[in-house]
């Protein structure tokens, strides 16, 4: 991880903490399980709202939702069965509040930051905790979908690393969950980014990115297909 730009952001939360936070998180991104969802993927959003602080009201607070959003991260339940995206958001938003010492508004603030990653496309800003907390929830969304808008190379080995997170699951099962998830992101259009500032920054790299990444899947899917 770039440990200079975590320790910078992590110092400006740290007292709002109890004691065991960060080993918690640090043990939750170590996890062997884990090859996207880890530090490497943390220090990248940190960076970025580094480059966009300007954009933040409560920069703090983002980053915080930043550091806590993935800490819980399991891919299938002890019986083997899938498990959903929403309850790894709720356990780390559940975790997040366990180890909370910030002000019962900011804590809310972060909670409903984290759980909004569980929705997502569909997620808005059901109370205004602070001034400006709206945009700054836009600005959290926009950073964690920020990779989809990397360097084809890095898009591809991303998507390599998450495989690794599902290599329980069949490939047809795999691929037929990532194309899904690729055509709601395409169908987004223009509004894939909420903000201006970061649609201009990663808009048009992203939908190219998702478009190949879609025709790859496709016919992937259809060799599966006629080979069966």
């Amino acid at each position: 991880m770039t440990e200079k730009i975590v320790e910078k952001y992590w110092g400006l939360i740290a007292s709002r903490h109890d004691a065991e936070a960060f080993a918690t998180i640090d043990a939750a991104y170590r996890e062997p399980q884990r090859a996207y969802h880890n530090w490497v993927h943390i220090a990248d959003l940190i960076g970025k709202l580094d480059q966009l602080a300007d954009l933040a009201v409560r920069p703090d607070l983002i980053a915080t939702a930043i550091f806590w959003h993935d800490s819980v991260f399991i891919t299938r339940d002890p019986d083997g069965r899938p498990r959903a995206d929403a309850e790894n958001v709720r356990a780390s938003a559940a975790l997040f509040e366990r180890h909370s010492k910030f002000p019962a508004a900011d804590t809310e603030a972060v909670h409903d930051m984290v759980m909004a990653t569980a929705s997502h496309m569909d997620a808005r800003a059901a109370h205004m905790h602070y001034a400006g907390f709206a945009r700054d929830l836009d600005l959290f969304l926009d950073l964690d979908l920020s990779s989809l808008a990397a360097p084809w190379p890095t898009f591809e080995a991303n998507f390599e690393d998450i495989r690794f997170e599902y290599s329980w699951a069949p490939e047809k099962m795999f691929l037929l969950g990532r194309q899904q998830m690729l055509e709601r992101f395409l169908a987004q259009g223009d509004m894939l980014y909420r903000r201006p500032e970061t649609r201009a920054l990663w808009l048009a790299a992203a939908r190219a990115n998702l478009s190949r990444a879609a025709e790859g899947l496709n016919e992937r899917l259809a060799q599966q297909a006629s080979t069966a």
